[in-house]
């Protein structure tokens, strides 16, 4: 854990204990365990967009893949009695052919990563409502799939404690992802693309690859997110269903260390700033202040993200200029040693 996860741990904790002291009930055992359930679903999609923040591109369509996908999901299993082990596997499979497809038009084709996720945004979502003619989607009187229910939107008792699995689901992709990050040579060509493309072109490393490849992963981890959700609300609207979730991650990632300008961030960070996310949310329901304004919440975590990115940058260009000087010698050293005395 670097030392802005830590700081943004303490802010957490400090955040926390204020919620807590304001409204007694965000201590609540039901209420916490909910707060899990919702770092779980939404820390795996953040992790998915940071994968692309850390190349410097962006994923505009995360909250239209999961309205997609979500309504496949449950139309495979409750309309053509597709064995859910089958569908689970056609709907990540779906997922990293779409990152696939966002990565090659980024890379080939040359098209603004910001352009190609937003067509992908428009293209789902209007995809989705053509696929049900804008009825909900959901699993109707009588379906039931006891297994998978358990397994995606099941609690286990831990020492008196309904532990989600989304949470259990989180913390084996976060562990995962920070072992490709962190640990691995995929990983520092990441992070390398970040931060110079072109550079790294030079360097042997070939970018394009890396580039298609953290978008597949994107996409991957963003159905199988979309399932976990699914499999919580049990209806989805393709209208509203995932709408402003690419904020959330963003801003996740952002709150986590995630440079827009690519090259920088950490697992640890995103789903520390997922937590961060969340226990805000929470704190704007407890105290009964409109849901609307949860936007407003994510556009100030975002703004004030990208503020202290700036902050950081300049300061590290100050100290580089500041080592990069030269320093007094001779007899204008001497000089200077007289002045001072």
């Amino acid at each position: 854990m670097n030392k802005k996860d830590l700081s943004l741990l303490v802010l957490i904790l400090v955040v926390g204990a204020v919620v807590a002291f304001i409204n007694p009930r965000f201590l609540y055992v039901g209420n916490l365990s909910n707060t899990l359930n919702q770092v779980g679903m939404f820390g795996i999609f953040s992790i998915a967009e940071a994968f692309v923040i850390i190349i410097g591109g962006i994923e505009l369509s995360v909250g239209s893949v999961i309205a997609l996908l979500g309504v496949l999901f449950i139309d495979l299993i409750v309309n053509h009695d597709v064995n859910w082990v089958l569908a689970l596997a056609m709907i990540i499979a779906s997922g990293l052919a779409i990152g696939a497809v966002h990565g090659t038009l980024v890379t080939k084709i040359g098209i603004q990563p910001f352009v190609v996720t937003l067509c992908g945004l428009l293209i789902y979502r209007g995809a989705a409502r053509y696929y049900t003619e804008d009825a909900t989607a959901g699993f109707g009187f009588g379906a039931s799939f006891p297994m998978l229910e358990w397994l995606t939107a099941g609690r286990t008792n831990v020492l008196g404690f309904p532990l989600p699995h989304s949470v259990i689901a989180l913390v084996v992709v976060a562990v995962i992802a920070w072992v490709v990050l962190h640990r691995s040579v995929f990983g520092r060509y990441l992070y390398a693309v970040g931060k110079n493309e072109e550079a790294a072109r030079y360097s042997g490393i070939r970018s394009d690859r890396v580039v298609v490849v953290a978008y597949v992963i994107c996409g991957g981890l963003t159905a199988f997110a979309a399932i976990l959700i699914a499999m919580y609300t049990r209806s989805i609207s393709p209208a509203v269903h995932g709408s402003f979730y690419e904020l959330y991650a963003i801003a996740a990632a952002v709150l986590g260390g995630c440079s827009l300008r690519g090259g920088e961030g950490s697992i640890v960070g995103v789903v520390l700033g997922t937590v961060l996310l969340q226990v805000l949310q929470n704190l704007v329901n407890l105290l009964g202040i409109p849901s609307s304004l949860n936007f407003a919440v994510m556009g100030t975590v975002i703004l004030i993200g990208v503020l202290a990115d700036q902050y950081l940058v300049q300061r590290r260009r100050r100290a580089t200029t500041a080592k990069g000087k030269p320093q007094a010698s001779g007899a204008g050293a001497s000089l200077g040693g007289a002045s001072a005395e």
